[in-house]
C-alpha cells in the first residue's frame, strides 16, 4: 500500500478490497428486519466477487430471509496499520444442489461445533475500503 506522506488514510479500490477479504476469515454481518438492526460476528469466505457464510436456523437466517439487503464488514489490525472493508449487497440462501456443492468445495468451517446447514451468498452492490497508518495526532501550528 502506498500512502501519501501527509495522509494516513488510503482509499482502497475494489481489487485491493477483494484481496484483503480473500485473506480474511472473520467479519460482521448487519441485518435489518422490521426496523430492528442486528449485527452478527461471522466467519466467511470471499470467492469470485461474493461473500459466503454458513448459518443455522435462528435469528440471522430469519432476518436475512425477511430483508435480503445486508451490510458486511471485515477489518485487519497490525501494530502500525489497519484496514476496513464494507460490502453492501443482497443475501440469499443457497437452495440448488450445484450451488451448495460449489460452496462446500470452499471448505468453509464453522467457528463452533454446531450444525450450520445453510449456506448464504452475499452479492455485493458496493464495496469500499480504507487502509490506515497509525500515528500520533499532529501538532497544530
Amino acid at each position: 500500500m502506498m500512502f501519501d506522506h501527509d495522509d494516513p488514510v488510503l482509499i482502497l479500490d475494489d481489487e485491493q478490497c477483494w484481496k484483503l477479504l480473500e485473506h480474511t476469515q472473520h467479519g460482521r454481518l448487519v441485518l435489518n428486519a422490521a426496523g430492528v438492526m442486528d449485527i452478527f460476528p461471522i466467519n466467511f469466505r470471499a470467492h469470485d466477487g461474493r461473500i459466503l457464510l454458513r448459518t443455522a436456523p435462528g435469528t440471522k437466517l430469519a432476518e436475512l430471509t425477511i430483508n435480503e439487503n445486508v451490510v458486511f464488514q471485515a477489518d485487519g489490525i497490525t501494530s502500525d496499520e489497519a484496514w476496513s472493508v464494507v460490502v453492501k449487497g443482497t443475501a440469499r440462501v443457497l437452495e440448488h444442489s450445484a450451488d451448495i456443492a460449489a460452496a462446500e468445495a470452499l471448505n468453509l468451517k464453522t467457528w463452533i461445533p454446531t450444525f450450520k446447514d445453510f449456506y448464504v451468498d452475499i452479492t455485493p452492490s458496493t464495496i469500499t475500503g480504507r487502509h490506515f497508518r497509525f500515528g500520533e495526532q499532529p501538532e497544530r501550528y
